[in-house]
């Protein structure tokens, strides 16, 4: 059975409850019971709910899908190396953040909420916001003044209502808690369900790999969905003995708002006071992540690091990915630029290593 547990405090909660956070104020994980059936999956689309017994959902009329998942695992070729990248860019609204909306918007459904709030640089608040769209469920987006008009845009065309805040991204943060007091929260970094979305990245690369785990996982990292959706994804295959080893998580932030980088290096469970600078990888300039011990404490389990980059990496990376064809957005730039880093002085023989483009380039535009 499905059910809620607080990480700071004892409690624990049905997965009945309307509800993102314990009493108590702590983070909400949610444990579940996961099972992969392999004549099933393979008669089903190719989309994530192919995977259908992992997702925690109850009801399969619930589901909230606009056909996301499946995406091309493509090789690359990094200084000279061959890797492969999972391109995620190419989701219905042009990020991986399609696969957390996807499952928690099924899951407000699933719950008879009729009203969300989400707190976004702009990615999850465009995936949020669609998703909604399609569920006929309220939503109110807050974002940074600061974020690109084509995200601003997408979001005003799902129908949201969209906030502009000034200030810091922590800032935004603050004002859509401020309304979550009276809304739910469909948050991609406090919500536990968005993370049960994000888990299906390691599905998928592991059965586009004959269900086989990759060695090195390099993702980006912000308020690290997508580093813990793949460290929750390959421990629930793990468990069920689909794969027989945990691949190593290479988290990349830039070196402009890199609090994690910092506190991976120092070796501190936590992250220290950060003061941000501005940085093109507006995806993952986030200088408070709510989530920042467990992402560190995921990173040092499997045995991968976290590496910073700097804009001018990041931009060469955008210029080079485009003349062999790949239009994507800073961020997914930045994750190419600390691919090419970990590259330079990790690689072994015969490592099998798997990055994504988690943005597409017009969103950016």
């Amino acid at each position: 059975m499905n059910h809620l547990v607080c990480t700071q405090c004892p409690a624990g909660f049905p997965d009945t409850d309307v509800r993102w956070r314990c009493e108590c104020g702590g983070l909400l994980d949610l444990e579940c019971e996961t099972h992969f059936d392999f004549d099933q999956i393979a008669r089903r689309p190719a989309d994530m709910w192919r995977y259908r017994e992992a997702i925690p959902i109850r009801s399969d009329k619930n589901s909230v899908s606009l056909e996301e998942g499946f995406t091309p695992l493509s090789s690359l070729k990094l200084e000279g190396k061959d890797i492969l990248v999972k391109q995620d860019h190419l989701f219905p609204t042009g990020s991986y953040k399609d696969r957390g909306a996807s499952v928690l918007i099924s899951k407000a459904k699933e719950l008879g909420v009729d009203y969300v709030v989400e707190d976004s640089s702009g990615n999850a608040g465009c995936a949020i916001a669609a998703y909604c769209a399609s569920a006929g469920i309220e939503c109110e987006i807050f974002v940074p003044e600061s974020t690109s008009p084509a995200k601003l845009n997408q979001i005003k065309s799902y129908g949201a209502r969209l906030n502009r805040v000034p200030g810091t991204r922590e800032d935004t943060a603050n004002a859509a808690m401020e309304a979550a007091q009276s809304h739910f929260y469909a948050s991609h970094s406090w919500n536990p369900y968005f993370f049960h979305g994000t888990k299906t990245f390691a599905f998928e690369i592991c059965e586009q790999l004959g269900w086989q785990a990759p060695d090195t996982v390099i993702v980006p990292v912000g308020n690290g969905t997508l580093l813990l959706g793949c460290e929750i994804g390959f421990r629930e295959l793990l468990a069920d003995q689909v794969i027989e080893k945990m691949p190593r998580l290479v988290g990349i932030q830039a070196s402009g708002c890199a609090p994690l980088f910092h506190a991976f290096q120092s070796g501190a469970e936590d992250i220290a006071e950060f003061e941000r600078q501005d940085t093109k990888a507006e995806g993952i300039a986030i200088a408070q992540p709510v989530r920042a011990k467990q992402i560190l404490a995921a990173v040092r389990s499997s045995g991968g690091t976290i590496l910073a980059v700097e804009d001018s990496d990041t931009l060469s990376a955008l210029k080079d990915m485009a003349l062999i064809g790949h239009y994507i957005e800073p961020t997914s730039a930045a994750t190419i630029a600390g691919a090419r880093k970990y590259l330079g002085c990790n690689q072994t023989s015969g490592e099998t290593i798997v990055t994504t483009f988690t943005g597409h380039g017009l969103k950016y535009t």
